[in-house]
């Protein structure tokens, strides 16, 4: 039996391993290895908004991702829609999905599979293709669905992971420019003679209205010191 790969690499973390496009590569190369009389895979993750991350383990499996995803109409689309596995058995005999069902009996595919998985408002759709008919049946049942189910929690896992990495940056960032801010909030209140909070206030104030970063603001009057600023400051506390 050949080689699926262990479950456990599905856990490393790294720069590419923690991409769409490299946990859906790693899927379909392993779902195409597990699953008899299976000739390709493709792979596709969707979110709801903007173009899918998507992978193929042949080139010719692309054209027929991309017909389904053009027309919206097709055994992925369908997949994805109703939540539920969408099964080919023979292409030949098929009467839905003309443009899909040309290109995929122009390419010698005869039957296809695709299975839906999905998690926290992200769907992963797992579809294969064999040259043969009704070759696909046991596939939902089979080790593609585990493969299926573990690429789809590593993916939610690997968006929290970047979103939490983005929180982090954008914390440092944060900390990072507080010292100036605090630095420009003193020199307003010494111009103005106000409190601190009405100080931060005008300084967010001229932020908005300037569509510049608070940071850069607060670098501004530091490095100016306040000087020239009295009129314009006094002007925001109206």
């Amino acid at each position: 039996m050949p080689d699926t790969g262990r479950p456990g690499s599905w856990g490393t973390e790294s720069a590419e391993s923690a991409l769409p496009g490299r946990r859906l590569s790693e899927l379909v190369e392993q779902a195409v290895r597990c699953s008899a009389d299976c000739c390709g895979a493709s792979g596709m993750v969707s979110e709801g908004a903007g173009e899918p991350p998507a992978a193929v383990t042949h080139p010719d499996l692309a054209a027929l991702v991309a017909v389904q995803l053009h027309s919206g109409d097709g055994p992925i689309p369908a997949s994805l829609d109703r939540g539920k596995t969408v099964d080919c058995a023979d292409l030949l005999r098929e009467e839905r999905w003309p443009e899909y069902r040309a290109l995929a009996l122009d390419s010698g595919v005869r039957s296809s599979v695709t299975i839906p998985f999905r998690r926290s408002g992200l769907t992963v759709a797992l579809s294969l293709y064999s040259f043969r008919p009704g070759a696909l049946s046991d596939a939902p049942h089979g080790p593609a669905r585990a493969l299926g189910d573990l690429a789809a929690t590593c993916l939610v896992r690997d968006r929290s992971y970047r979103a939490a990495l983005t929180e982090l940056d954008q914390l440092g960032t944060a900390l990072r420019s507080r010292p100036v801010v605090d630095q420009a909030c003193g020199i307003v209140m010494h111009v103005l003679g106000c409190d601190a909070e009405t100080a931060f206030g005008v300084l967010r104030r001229i932020s908005q209205g300037a569509n510049r970063k608070l940071a850069d603001v607060a670098s501004a009057v530091v490095e100016r010191r306040g000087r020239g600023l009295e009129k314009e400051l006094e002007s925001l506390l109206n």
